[in-house]
């Protein structure tokens, strides 16, 4: 997989519990969409990142949208995210705090 060597790099602690990938998919009305459901977790402890919002049409609560990449050596994305992972990284509810910080 293309964000294996990605996902290695950032995850040194091993904090990230499953990595979905195309194959993980189900495919919905001409999508390929990552059904959080069937990993039988909990949801409320459970986000998603990524760059394609038809991959988490099923949970848009747990998402956390991120910018495509292609091969942008000074990209900041995930960077610029980390407060947000700290945040989260704390509550007890994912999804409600992800809800919180989207609320005008």
């Amino acid at each position: 997989q293309y964000a294996d060597p990605v996902t290695d790099l950032l995850d040194q602690c091993r904090v990230f519990r499953a990595r979905l990938f195309r194959e993980s998919c189900v495919f919905h009305q001409g999508c390929y969409v990552k059904d959080l459901s069937l990993l039988g977790r909990d949801l409320h402890k459970t986000l998603i990142l990524d760059n394609s919002p038809a991959s988490y049409i099923f949970h848009p609560g747990n998402a956390v949208p991120v910018q495509s990449w292609f091969d942008d050596m000074g990209d900041t994305e995930l960077l610029n995210l980390l407060p947000v992972f700290e945040e989260l990284s704390g509550a007890e509810d994912v999804y409600a705090r992800l809800g919180q910080l989207r609320a005008p």
